[in-house]
Formats: C-alpha cells, sequence, structure tokens
C-alpha cells in the first residue's frame, strides 16, 4: 500500500491524531519556509481529521516540496 499525503495549515497541528499518521508528534513536522503549513502521511483510509483536505501522491509532494514555497532557493 503506497503512502498518501495531505498539506495541513498550521493552526490545524493540534487537530493531528499522531497515532494515525507516520509522523510521531509535532517536533517531526517539516513546515513551509513561512511555517504557515506542513503535512502528514498516511496508508490506507484517510483519518477523519484530514476529511476536507486535498490528498497527494508521493511523487505529487515531492514537486511541491521542490517549489519556493517549500524550498530556499540557493
Amino acid at each position: 500500500m503506497s503512502k498518501t499525503y495531505c498539506i495541513i495549515n498550521s493552526t490545524d497541528v493540534s487537530s493531528v491524531d499522531f497515532d494515525q499518521v507516520f509522523e510521531t508528534s509535532e517536533n517531526t513536522l517539516r513546515y513551509n519556509i513561512e511555517e504557515t503549513q506542513t503535512f502528514v502521511k498516511y496508508e490506507g483510509s484517510k483519518p477523519r481529521f484530514l476529511y476536507g483536505k486535498d490528498t497527494y501522491t508521493h511523487s505529487q509532494i515531492l514537486e511541491i516540496l521542490a517549489g519556493e514555497d517549500w524550498s530556499p532557493i540557493e
């Protein structure tokens, strides 16, 4: 089974059930440059706290994370 990714707002981190995603705590999340968004990954059914959020495949999230909002321009 492949992993699915969801981008969430930083303000929604408190609603994350870390038992349902691969990340283990707030401290293991990667944030965008402005620290306004982060993402989580899961396998199987979409966790209820992510309902209404867009989902991405591995290749899609890699493309997003390579963008200027997530990676500093060198």
